[in-house]
């Protein structure tokens, strides 16, 4: 028997799995959306069992998708491996790699760590920042690879239109389970300095919205502002899939505006005269973090 999965399948499942939408897989992967469908469904043909739920709406995991992610992955991973083998290809070169203050807490360590192993020639520098410094270190040729949220539509700079979306996810209010707000006081905010791309949209929505507020605490250190919220000091604006351990969400009974939607992408530096190494070190990393996206998506285990 042949090989059951194909690994173009595969990565077509997991930019499905990640974006929950055939439209942006296949924006992502550069192939029409009739591809995408295709491909889904000659994965579940040969799998025999539905991977995803569809409806006019949404795109779903099932069980069996779920489980799918974990081979998906494992399989690609094998796959990588063996052709970097044979080819006898070797990475070289200096790769800077940003990352935002958001992924310090989840998975990004083991993808990184991975990388690593399967190129320990390649010089990985990584700087950890707010988003809208990264952008503007990217803009100015001092990092070739960026791992960050996208600014908003309309207030994005030339580079904020580009990038290969990892995942997108809603922006919440989250505090202490046991902080209460005086809807009559100013809402006490807990922010990143500018140019922090959750700052901005925090203070744009609640502007628009007529909602008097006031700086409570900030810092450029993701570990300070989850300190200040665990302490009650306020709100925080955070992605839904990444709450810190002792926040919750802010109960909707409370009205404070909505924040609306988040997209974390890739973008890739266009150093002028970059080594030929960089370039293909910064394509194996973007590989490796589209290919673990969902994971990124997730809190890391254990004690913070």
């Amino acid at each position: 028997m042949g090989s059951v999965y194909d690994p173009a399948q595969l990565r077509t499942f997991l930019a499905v799995a990640q974006t929950l939408s055939f439209t942006q897989a296949a924006r992502r992967l550069g192939v029409r959306q009739s591809t995408v469908s295709q491909h889904v469904r000659r994965l579940e043909e040969a799998a025999g069992r539905q991977l995803f739920t569809r409806d006019t709406h949404s795109v779903q995991l099932t069980e069996d998708g779920e489980a799918m992610l974990g081979f998906a992955r494992t399989i690609l991973e094998a796959h990588e491996r063996a052709a970097a083998f044979f080819t006898g290809t070797r990475l070289r070169g200096r790769l800077r790699f940003g990352a935002s203050e958001d992924f310090v807490l989840t998975r990004l360590p083991e993808i990184l760590e991975s990388f690593r192993r399967d190129h320990p020639e390649v010089d990985l520098e990584l700087t950890v920042e707010l988003s809208g410094t990264l952008h503007e270190q990217l803009e100015a040729g001092r990092l070739d690879l960026v791992l960050a949220k996208r600014r908003t539509r309309g207030t994005q700079g030339a580079q904020g239109a580009h990038g290969e979306l990892v995942w997108q996810d809603a922006l919440i209010w989250i505090g202490a389970p046991q902080l209460r707000l005086d809807p009559d006081r100013p809402v006490p905010l807990i922010v990143f300095p500018p140019p922090g791309i959750t700052r901005a949209r925090a203070l744009e929505v609640l502007e628009a919205h007529g909602r008097a507020w006031r700086i409570a605490c900030t810092s450029t250190s993701l570990s300070a502002l989850v300190a200040a919220a665990r302490a009650g000091l306020g709100v925080m604006a955070h992605t839904r899939g990444l709450i810190p351990p002792g926040l919750v969400p802010v109960p909707a009974r409370v009205g404070l505006p909505e924040l609306g939607d988040v997209d974390f992408v890739l973008l890739h530096g266009h150093r002028a005269g970059a080594p030929h190494g960089t370039q293909e070190a910064a394509d194996a990393l973007a590989a490796a973090i589209l290919a673990g996206g969902d994971r990124l998506h997730r809190p890391a285990p254990g004690p913070h």
